[in-house]
């Protein structure tokens, strides 16, 4: 008993003496950054609610405690860390203010002068390598800092680099010479090549379901070849990306070098583990533009042979406020949709896409899908078609892949009929039924990615290049309604700022031009479906306008009162017609918020752009800006994200056209309407919510 006593008490008094870090702080350090450091040493500070003062009542967040002990190892921690980096003469000093329950701390660093390196010598790799570009490649170089571990990431690399030209048992040896008293030091890396490999056979293991010619197909490397490293992975990758395989492995059989002279002949094993033969999916969600939407869809991998997939998609959409699903969601939870026409009736796509993994090279692939759907973009159009689109991407699984598609189907797209009346000058009920009747629609289309960026959800450095072409016409065998080209180019880039910081830029831009004029009854139109037309604003577009709202738009009033030459129109609402040029240039910085750092960031953003009915009527006037500020947060499925954007302009000017009871439209001569601007502040805010980021 007075054992356990004695120790409760020692307990207890150990628990009193424990100090909660309020603060940890780094002065003096310009080599080496305040994340560095602090990742380098045992001691860290509680987190924001526990050490802001007027949040510590909350409870919230984690404490962490001060230990003595290690707070002394963390002044030699730092000291080797400085000393691994090239700093000999860096002195660590601590700065602490204890009071009973609380410890501030701050490590104050003098780094001194570094130790440069004077010369880099690389023996035995002349025959293989141009020195100067190898070099050029190693994190380490003459005039740097001397750094312990960049100089053996550079050993790496140059063994990185043997693999990959032959030379899987290549090693390098690193020697340097260092003074102190004169802060200089000179290194030498030795290459030991080792024999040259070529490849003598490949034992492919674990096959029972697919044929061992589909393994073949998919495999860059082959008997006979030069031994690269980077084949191997780039195998295994294409392996694993067909979806047959749950894993696999492309290796060495043998991890020694050969010892018999002249032996310069390896075996190769790939190792697979077959998965599932078929797959399914489902999902359920809601969104302000869709209300309730499902979807599904069923895959059967290996079909047929020849690592062939078979997808069967669908998709349906509207549901509680389209037909025969219509139970008055309209009016409550789905209100966005009230003046939309285009949600009367469900969506729905229904696919089936045959795919080739490899389309006479493993770099190739193809596939070939079948369609039928209903699909609508919010105000503005209403397509209905089925179809079937073949593609080839060339270059699949590369850099910079290429896709050449045919599209061709039969349907019809239908607008508002104002939009119809604006844009194409067809106002007569026949001529419009007429022109939304069905016909073909045949394009071809070229479309190329260059994606370098470090993410697909989140992305923070690099870079995405996006081009993509079409042209309809009969020569293809579209309707001689649909003739057209239409190109669009944009191009985004992720720049890092610090650890957490992003500064994102995105400049998006197409046109399309009309390839002749079409008669309608009396008519001559230059007719682009509404559904292959540019609209910009909402949430991925300039963020100051709701979706589709940015551009050309047309007006319909059922109520016009006229007092002398003034005409005061009433129940006004807006039909965005599209237009055929667009240009917008978003701009954003994102960085973490002191509370929930790895699960909240602010974004700060201008937005600029404009749409044009014609291609020949661009100008810099139009051009609107919209800046604004955002929340992130965190999720599996990508960011989710809240951004509000003031729009300080008064929303386009267009026709107005007047409805009677009949429906019938009548353009109201010499007559423009132009909405008022808002008139508050907060009228003028734009609040956009999405999942993922903008761009």
């Amino acid at each position: 008993m007075l054992v356990a006593v004695s120790a409760a008490a020692s307990l207890a008094a150990q628990q009193q003496e424990q100090r909660v870090v309020r603060s940890l702080a780094f002065e003096g350090n310009h080599a080496i950054d305040d994340y560095t450091l602090s990742t380098a040493i045992a001691t860290s500070q509680s987190s924001f609610f526990a050490r802001t003062w007027w949040l510590r009542w909350t409870h919230l967040g984690e404490r962490r405690y001060l230990s003595e002990v290690e707070f002394r190892r963390d002044v030699l921690r730092l000291l080797l860390l400085y000393r691994q980096s090239g700093y000999v003469n860096a002195v660590v000093d601590t700065v602490v203010r204890r009071t009973p329950r609380d410890a501030f701390i701050k490590f104050r660093i003098h780094e001194g002068d570094p130790v440069r390196l004077l010369r880099l010598d690389i023996i035995g790799a002349e025959p293989i390598f141009n020195l100067s570009q190898l070099k050029r490649d190693l994190p380490l170089r003459v005039g740097d800092p001397f750094n312990r571990l960049s100089f053996q990431v550079s050993a790496d690399t140059i063994v990185a680099q043997l693999r990959n030209v032959g030379y899987p048992y290549g090693t390098v040896l690193r020697n340097f010479d260092e003074d102190d008293a004169a802060l200089t030091a000179a290194a030498t890396l030795e290459v030991i090549t080792g024999p040259r490999i070529w490849i003598r056979d490949v034992v492919i293991q674990g096959l029972s379901r697919v044929d061992t010619a589909t393994v073949w197909r998919m495999l860059s490397v082959k008997p006979g070849d030069l031994f690269r490293q980077d084949r191997l992975y780039l195998s295994q990758r294409d392996l694993y990306d067909i979806g047959v395989f749950r894993s696999a492995n492309v290796l060495l059989a043998d991890s020694l070098p050969p010892t018999a002279p002249g032996d310069t002949l390896v075996r190769v094993v790939v190792r697979v583990v077959e998965g599932a033969g078929h797959r399914i999916l489902g999902g359920m969600g809601f969104g302000t533009i869709d209300c309730f939407r499902v979807q599904g869809g069923w895959t059967a991998y290996d079909f047929f042979g020849g690592a062939r997939a078979l997808d069967l998609t669908g998709s349906v959409s509207k549901l509680g406020v389209g037909r025969p699903t219509d139970v008055g969601l309209r009016d409550n939870v789905c209100q966005s949709l009230q003046a939309d026409s285009t949600s009367d009736t469900l969506n729905y796509t229904v696919g089936l896409t045959l795919r080739q993994p490899t389309f006479f090279s493993p770099r190739h692939t193809a596939r070939l899908g079948v369609f039928a759907e209903r699909r609508s973009e919010f105000k503005t159009y209403t397509r209905q078609d089925v179809g079937v689109n073949p593609a080839v991407t060339i270059n699949a699984r590369r850099n910079i892949p290429v896709t050449i598609g045919y599209g061709f189907s039969v349907g019809r797209t239908t607008a508002d009929a104002a939009v119809l009346c604006s844009v194409f000058r067809v106002c007569d009920a026949n001529d419009q039924a007429l022109l939304t009747s069905s016909r073909r629609f045949a394009a071809v289309t070229v479309s190329g990615v260059r994606n370098q960026v470090n993410s697909v959800l989140d992305p923070t450095r690099g870079s995405l290049v996006t081009v993509g072409l079409m042209h309809a016409s009969r020569v293809v065998g579209s309707d001689t309604l649909y003739e057209f080209n239409r190109g669009e180019l944009e191009v985004s880039r992720y720049h890092p700022i610090g650890r957490r910081g992003v500064l994102a830029w995105r400049v998006r831009t197409g046109a399309i031009v009309p390839l002749r004029n079409v008669t309608v009854d009396t008519q001559s139109v230059q007719f682009v479906p509404p559904d292959q037309r540019f609209y910009g604003g909402g949430p991925n577009s300039v963020r100051g306008y709701a979706r589709n709202e940015l551009g050309p738009r047309v007006y319909v009033s059922d109520s016009v009162v006229v007092n002398g030459t003034e005409r005061t129109f009433f129940d006004v609402q807006t039909a965005p017609t599209g237009g055929n040029a667009l240009f917008v240039l978003n701009a954003e910085l994102r960085f973490a918020t002191p509370v929930f750092p790895d699960r909240m960031r602010v974004a700060m953003f201008v937005d600029v752009g404009q749409v044009w009915a014609r291609v020949d009527q661009t100008s810099l006037h139009d051009i609107r800006v919209t800046p604004g500020a955002g929340l992130r947060f965190a999720t599996p499925l990508g960011p989710v994200r809240i951004d509000a954007a003031y729009n300080g302009y008064a929303a386009e000017p267009g026709p107005v056209y007047f409805q009677d009871k009949q429906n019938n439209l009548t353009l109201v001569q010499n007559a423009t309407y132009q909405p008022p601007r808002p008139a508050t502040f907060w009228r003028r805010v734009i609040v956009q919510f999405a999942v993922g980021q903008a761009f």
